[in-house]
């Protein structure tokens, strides 16, 4: 069997030894122990733990159709590297990104939980890494997700050294597992820590608004690159490879075609992206469980389960929801974090800054606070410790917002911001106020007086760029010089975004994808329409989830109408033209208005409301600011074009212009609805 990279031994040297796993492990799994003293990065407060580590590699974990998934099961020694008598609770992650990745998997969970009295299980889902199950792997449309888990769970609780409590872990993807194995309900699965884990494949993840949210094209990348049906096939890894490193040109080449792109090596993963390109009509592939938890919320186990991410993650309206809904129904204590943070900075090294934005030391995670607050939750649940996290707030939210304004040393903007505890999401006090659009690109908590319209020209071949955006995954692979062997440089260090994944002063730059000279902001874009208050007179705090109200018409059976919220900042003179601080956006693609059961084409001319949901946030606007809301019809490479000709999704043979109108008056009151804190301005 292939030998994954091991975990570097400290202290006494480290050695073989029998099998410490119980008997229905695999002939050939292999066992290593180290002494560790259990601190070090990601320590934090905690007291350094009291154990070494022994590790038992590659232990085939039987499911019940006799497939086996390769886990590593690490467990506390004792000083001579023996395991330490008694049984544990056990932290499980679950992972298709590799179970022995030392940044992600090892020293942040296995390091650190193993010295602290946990054993540490981490496992290749089915189809990935070194487990059974070739061609059973669809990037997250598993079938056998589900099943997996509970078998996982309940094969760790019946082994000598667990004590039968067994907690999960993991972000994205691996957010994904825990929920879905927490809608079967094993018995032994006693807390969970899901990490920006969309919980609807469609709904925000590949297909918004009904758009095709591209980020998930590049994250078959990452997965084709790997994928064992590849692993002894080096000319299909290098096609991959090479596509990976020109996927600023590949975003253009929509729409793909069966057999004709870089993932066909993959059949598999290929199948799947065109369920991501062709289908936005919510069918059964789309209602799977592995990709659609939302609407089962009543099926899932009635444990302690923390929900953490960021407004600057894509998936935030998700777990934000999810928290809301299971908090409600559960007996159980439910927890919510959002930080000022995209899809990664909350763990790892951790940052105060996200893109071009600074948000103070407050904002500042990484494994050190990430790891204490999740060593207190399991601690209290899986170990009986009376920390009192029960009696903590239920909601930790970071209200952005507040800074200085000025040009820190990175460049960044001082946009600052604060914790605040609540006990509920949504807020209850929030009140939504409406902001309306107005003649020559006012926006007021007034309605319009007279009539009005604004249009635009929405050209597919010249869309707006995004500038900035909430994307994970979106990965081009930097290129490899002649001079250098490829093989001695790993494909995730090459990796950078396609799109910045956090906000941007939103003017345009040579880097980025469909960006043209004279690289002038996007508020003077003729195809871009401005609605924005006067300066503010005092602060007003957003919190919560938004929506766009827009009476609308188009000159095409079909177009996209885009909305992108903004805090807009004065002239200073670090900041001459202003900073232009993107909050969140959306789409809706106008075939969808009426929802994601069928398509309905638009009568040319004729007027429609439609409603675009925009993810939460939480952000004071400060006194002198301006509340921004721009409208457009394109978003690229955050979401594939329209071709404006109502041919079939993912079919278009052409694309042409449309001329598309937003009107305004008291009887089509186009509107941005926002959740105010306080008093409205």
């Amino acid at each position: 069997m292939p030998q994954p990279s091991r975990t570097p031994a400290q202290g006494p040297r480290s050695r073989r030894r029998t099998n410490g796993a119980s008997s229905s492990t695999t002939p050939g799994a292999r066992t290593s122990s180290f002494a560790t003293r259990g601190g070090g990065k990601g320590s934090g407060r905690v007291a350094e733990g009291a154990h070494g580590i022994v590790v038992s590699r590659d232990v085939m974990i039987p499911m019940r159709d006799g497939v086996r998934l390769a886990s590593d099961i690490y467990r506390p020694a004792d000083s001579s590297g023996e395991p330490v008598k008694g049984k544990f609770p056990t932290i499980v992650g679950r992972t298709s990104y590799d179970k022995s990745n030392p940044v992600i998997w090892i020293r942040p969970v296995a390091e650190f939980f193993v010295p602290r009295g946990y054993a540490v299980v981490l496992q290749d889902l089915r189809g990935r890494g070194l487990s059974e199950g070739t061609g059973q792997y669809y990037h997250t449309a598993n079938v056998n997700e589900g099943k997996d888990g509970y078998d996982t769970v309940e094969w760790i609780a019946a082994q000598s050294w667990s004590n039968g409590k067994v907690g999960m872990v993991g972000s994205s993807h691996g957010g994904i597992v825990q929920n879905v194995a927490s809608m079967e309900r094993p018995p032994h699965l006693s807390a969970l820590w899901v990490d920006v884990a969309p919980t609807s494949a469609f709904d925000w993840e590949a297909r918004q608004g009904g758009a095709f949210a591209l980020h998930m094209f590049g994250a078959l990348f990452l997965h084709g690159w790997d994928a064992q049906e590849i692993r002894n096939d080096q000319p299909a890894r290098r096609s991959i490879e090479m596509a990976a490193e020109q996927l600023r040109d590949l975003v253009w080449q929509i729409p793909y075609k069966r057999g004709h792109t870089p993932i066909s090596v993959v059949p598999h993963l290929e199948e799947v992206l065109f369920h991501y390109q062709n289908e936005g009509v919510f069918n059964d592939w789309w209602d799977m469980p592995a990709m659609q938890q939302k609407g089962r919320y009543g099926s899932f186990a009635d444990i302690p389960a923390v929900f953490s991410g960021g407004w600057y993650d894509p998936f935030v309206a998700d777990y934000s929801e999810q928290f809301a809904i299971l908090a409600k129904q559960n007996r159980s204590p439910q927890r919510l974090i959002v930080g000022p943070w995209n899809h990664v900075t909350m763990r790892g090294v951790g940052a105060t800054n996200v893109g071009e934005v600074d948000f103070g030391t407050g904002a500042h995670w990484g494994d050190e606070v990430y790891n204490v607050q999740r060593l207190r939750w399991f601690d209290r649940w899986l170990k009986g410790v009376a920390n009192g996290v029960e009696n903590e707030a239920k909601v930790q939210i970071f209200v952005m917002g507040g800074g200085t304004g000025k040009k820190l040393g990175a460049g960044t903007v001082d946009h600052g911001g604060a914790w605040r505890s609540e006990e509920a999401w949504p807020l209850a006090r929030a009140r939504a106020t409406s902001f309306y659009c107005n003649p020559n690109g006012r926006l007021s908590t007034d309605a319009p007086r007279e009539n009005g319209t604004v249009a635009w020209t929405h050209d597919p071949h010249h869309p707006v760029p995004s500038v900035g955006a909430n994307v994970t995954g979106f990965y081009e692979w930097a290129k490899v010089p002649e001079s250098l062997n490829r093989a001695y440089i790993p494909a995730r260090a090459r990796m950078q975004s396609v799109i910045p994944d956090g906000p941007m002063h939103q003017r345009e730059r040579a880097f980025l994808v469909g960006c043209r000279p004279p690289y002038g902001l996007l508020s003077d874009r003729r195809d871009v329409v401005v609605f924005q208050t006067d300066p503010l007179e005092k602060d007003v705090e957003v919190t919560g989830p938004i929506e766009v109200e827009l009476w609308v018409s188009s000159t095409a059976p079909d177009t996209d109408f885009t909305a992108k919220l903004l805090d807009v900042y004065p002239s200073s003179s670090d900041f001459p033209e202003g900073f232009h601080l993107p909050l969140c956006d959306s789409i809706l693609r106008a075939r969808f208005r009426g929802g994601y059961d069928r398509e309905e084409l638009m009568e040319p001319g004729r007027v429609y409301l439609i409603k675009i949901a925009l993810p939460p946030i939480s952000n004071r606007f400060v006194k002198g600011h301006r509340i921004r809301l721009d409208i457009a019809s394109s978003n690229f490479p955050r979401f594939d074009i329209n071709p404006n000709t109502g041919e079939p999704l993912g079919r278009h043979t052409r694309m042409v212009s449309a001329v598309n109108t937003v009107h305004f008056a008291r009887s089509r009151a186009s509107r941005l609805v926002l959740p105010v804190v306080g008093q409205a301005p």
